[in-house]
């Protein structure tokens, strides 16, 4: 799943108004963020399959620290726990926590059964990946959702409130859309530093939400 992750924070708002949207994307993203990361620094590792699903290339065959179950809770733990260290709101830190965690769940569903419950444990998936159509329509109704939860519980204060959010939520769609039509990327140290462009979505939630203030 990709851009259901940013449906479930932009929802999440509603559940707490005073977190920023750009740390409700870092915890709903947590594990896709870090995990080029450590495909950079060979912790895990990916191939590059054609055909393995309908969806993607992808064999997420290693990916036991940012994907696990056991270590998404951990994640969880750290996120939740520095963010309520920093802003002292309660809400906002079981928030972020749970929107960590919420990551293997979401996955669950889409992926193979390569999702880990713990580091080499085993592994589940539904593989709604198998189906591109079912794939396409639970992303964009989780995405769709997510953004009219948020659209109806904040509005814009300015221009830039109204226009940097709109043209986040179409680059974030146009994103997804196209790499389902670009096919298999090159290698996979080109996926992964393509993967971590998504990290512009974090500063960018955050400036578009500052922006924008709560309906009453």
């Amino acid at each position: 799943m990709f851009i259901g992750h940013f449906g479930l924070a932009l929802a999440a708002k509603k559940i707490a108004p005073r977190t920023s949207l750009g740390a409700l994307f870092l915890a709903a993203e947590f594990a896709d963020f870090i995990w080029p990361i450590f495909l950079l620094l060979g912790i895990e590792h990916v191939r590059i399959a054609p055909g393995i699903t309908t969806v993607t290339p992808l064999d997420f065959y290693d990916y036991p620290i940012s994907h696990s179950l056991l270590t998404l809770t951990l994640w969880s733990a750290m996120v939740g726990g520095a963010y309520y260290l920093v802003t002292r709101y309660r809400r906002g830190a079981w928030t972020m926590a749970a929107g960590v965690v919420s990551h293997w769940f979401l996955d669950v569903l889409m992926h193979r059964p390569d999702m880990p419950l713990w580091p080499h444990g085993p592994k589940l998936g539904l593989g709604l990946w198998s189906s591109w159509p079912a794939a396409v329509v639970v992303e964009v109704l989780s995405f769709g959702l997510g953004i009219w939860i948020y659209v109806r519980m904040t509005r814009p204060r300015d221009a830039i409130g109204r226009y940097s959010f709109w043209v986040l939520m179409a680059l974030l769609f146009v994103g997804w859309f196209s790499s389902l039509l670009a096919g298999a990327p090159p290698n996979e140290r080109a996926l992964a530093w393509g993967a971590l462009g998504m990290w512009i979505a974090v500063p960018w939630g955050w400036w578009a939400d500052k922006h924008r203030e709560m309906n009453h």
